[in-house]
């Protein structure tokens, strides 16, 4: 296989994994240019193979997979030449050099991901406040908003744009904290913060309590209503960045960013009963967010 044919292949394995994995995510790609959504395709892959690692599998060679991709990683963003073991990685590479993406954005991801595995110093199972939880989102949600600039293009200055960027990570990552909090949780993991829950009297206990019998008290009901309305707030912040960015990307940021917020919505009309069931937006709602952002298009 000549090297242009095995990067053609990489960045396909990377648009089939967020076809499968990311469908929400992955129908707002549809709206950007064939070579910005290649570049979202490859972040998107890599990200997923590490979270992979990290999520579904088991086995005391968690942090010795974590350690040869970042090897792999480094080579290639340093070496145009190095033959990347990984596909994922070689795409990732690929979109760096194009759009020039910072290396040590991958640096502050892959430093997030070892907070997630038990065997790293740097694990953490149980975030207690918000200060802690925003320095893990940090590498594993602000710095993916970042590294999109590139590839999404901006109306001017690109550090005018960062504070959105930032802000919709976050809130992307924050969104997915709240649906999946059940999964988390089997994988003895509390993402949302401990100290917040506390102020409505949930604790550790009633979150695995919930997760077994299926009830949604008021005291959670109040909590997971409180971390949407700071998960929303995050959306108020990123929703402006909109404007500074390329007009032939606004409208597929708009419907990510539409379709995502909207999962929020799902979770109450769901009763808050994340604990026992994943908030999906149905193909006709997902249609919809992506209708009007194509008749917006790129105004403002």
């Amino acid at each position: 296989m000549t090297a242009g044919t095995r990067l053609e292949t990489a960045y396909a394995h990377c648009e089939q994994l967020i076809a499968i994995h990311g469908r929400t995510y992955y129908r707002g790609t549809q709206l950007l240019s064939p070579a910005r959504r290649r570049g979202v395709y490859a972040l998107y892959g890599f990200a997923r193979m590490v979270d992979d690692i990290v999520d579904t599998t088991t086995g005391p060679d968690r942090l010795g997979r974590l350690d040869d991709i970042e090897a792999d990683l480094h080579a290639a963003l340093e070496n145009p030449d190095h033959r990347a073991q990984h596909l994922e990685v070689l795409a990732v590479a690929d979109t760096s050099a194009a759009f020039g993406i910072p290396h040590e954005y991958f640096d502050a991801f892959l430093r997030s991901m070892r907070m997630d595995l038990p065997d790293s110093d740097l694990h953490v199972a149980t975030y207690r406040s918000m200060e802690q939880l925003r320095e893990y989102m940090y590498g594993s949600a602000s710095v993916i908003g970042l590294q999109m600039l590139p590839i999404l293009g901006t109306v001017g200055e690109v550090a005018s744009a960062m504070p959105a960027a930032r802000a919709l990570g976050d809130a992307f990552q924050l969104t997915n904290f709240i649906r999946d909090a059940g999964e988390d949780l089997d994988r003895g993991r509390i993402y949302l913060p401990t100290d917040e829950l506390a102020t409505f009297g949930v604790d550790g206990a009633m979150l695995r309590r919930c997760r077994r019998n299926g009830q949604v008290p008021p005291q959670l009901r109040r909590a997971l209503a409180h971390l949407i309305a700071i998960t929303r707030a995050e959306y108020r912040l990123a929703e402006p960045g909109i404007a500074l960015l390329a007009p032939a990307s606004r409208p597929g940021i708009r419907a990510a960013l539409t379709m995502y917020r909207a999962i929020l919505d799902q979770v109450e009309q769901d009763g808050y009963r994340v604990l026992t069931q994943r908030a999906r937006l149905s193909k006709p709602a997902r249609m919809g967010h992506i209708a009007a952002a194509l008749v917006r298009g790129g105004r403002c």
